[in-house]
């Protein structure tokens, strides 16, 4: 979801006089690929700043586009956005990962176009209030919806070593993840961990590589709790694994990723979904039921950005694009 903002200040609620400037990362490309030139209902399944979606609005006419976002500042922003395209955007607050019950709500079954862009936004990272940003010294939060569960802070004060190991190691990819973890809860029984700068000060001298500037280092383990805080991955496992249900015959799928946890489990998902029969070739007999493939791979390997588009948003280098269509004819009418 990470785009570019060119500002001295930040705001979701537009209420600033600095002209912000978001770059959504693969513009043009995410948007040829999730609706076909027949798509008549789609979704944005995290729409952040509406990018992609005002592309789409913009260039096809006959579309009608369902936004959801988790954080309730992107809903309120991207309302204002849509007012201008006679009741055929509609935005609501919650999670892609229940789509078939926001379907329901719209009045709608399966679609003819998903698109998600995960991750962190570049407003929320910018905004430093949300202590999303490694840089500045702000409450350690990094919900993106601040009214729904534990903060960062809340949820270190509480977590024990092994789950915090797991959660840097797997989430972050952190070196030494045991020994990182330790230093943070040692830090913390001395004195709450309730700023990114205090987050900051504990790990930066246990958490690095050798050579390694200590700005990554930081990203890792502030990427595994965010992820914790989140529950990003459980939310993108369950979108997946009822993606048959939301999606409509000839409608597309795709899905912007930032780190190897989330693109592992899409092409998994994709892979999968893309084969027939799943038997182990050497048994004799078909056991599964004689599995049919319902999708079509779009992007046999992810797209990434071009060397223009790095140059203009350095945060793009990350971004994975993988897209998918279900199997049959023509979009729902």
């Amino acid at each position: 979801m990470i785009g570019m903002t060119v500002h001295t200040t930040s705001s979701w609620t537009g209420r600033t006089t600095v002209r912000l400037a978001h770059d959504s990362v693969m513009l043009e490309r995410a948007v040829d690929l999730w609706a076909s030139s027949s798509a008549r209902r789609v979704v944005d399944g995290t729409v952040g700043r509406a990018g992609h979606s005002l592309a789409l609005l913009g260039r096809n006419d006959s579309v009608r586009l369902l936004a959801l976002d988790r954080d309730p500042q992107a809903v309120e922003f991207v309302e204002r956005r849509f007012s201008g395209f006679d009741g055929r955007a509609r935005v609501l607050h919650g999670s892609y990962a229940d789509l078939p019950l926001h379907l329901a709500a719209w009045g709608e079954g399966p679609v003819d176009g998903i698109l998600l862009d995960l991750g962190v936004s570049s407003p929320q990272l910018d905004d430093a209030s949300r202590g999303f940003s490694t840089r500045a010294d702000a409450p350690l939060d990094l919900r993106f919806d601040r009214a729904r569960g534990a903060s960062a802070a809340e949820w270190l004060a509480d977590v024990d070593l092994d789950e915090l190991t797991r959660v840097l190691a797997e989430y972050g990819e952190v070196p030494r993840p045991r020994r990182v973890a330790r230093a943070i809860l040692d830090a913390h029984a001395s004195a709450p961990i309730e700023t990114t700068g205090r987050l900051r000060q504990v790990v930066e001298g246990v958490a690095r590589r050798p050579g390694e500037p200590p700005a990554k280092a930081l990203a890792r383990v502030f990427q595994a709790v965010r992820i914790a805080v989140n529950d990003e991955l459980a939310h993108l496992d369950r979108f997946l694994a009822q993606l048959d249900q939301v999606l409509a015959p000839g409608g597309r799928i795709v899905i912007l990723s930032f780190h190897s946890l989330e693109d592992r489990r899409v092409k998994h998902a994709f892979r999968e979904a893309a084969r027939d029969c799943v038997c182990p070739p050497e048994l004799p007999v078909c056991r599964c039921g004689g599995k049919r493939a319902w999708l079509r791979e779009l992007t046999r390997r992810p797209l990434t950005a071009d060397a223009e588009e790095l140059a203009r948003n350095p945060r793009a280098r990350s971004a994975r694009l993988r897209a998918a269509e279900r199997i049959g004819e023509g979009a729902a009418s």
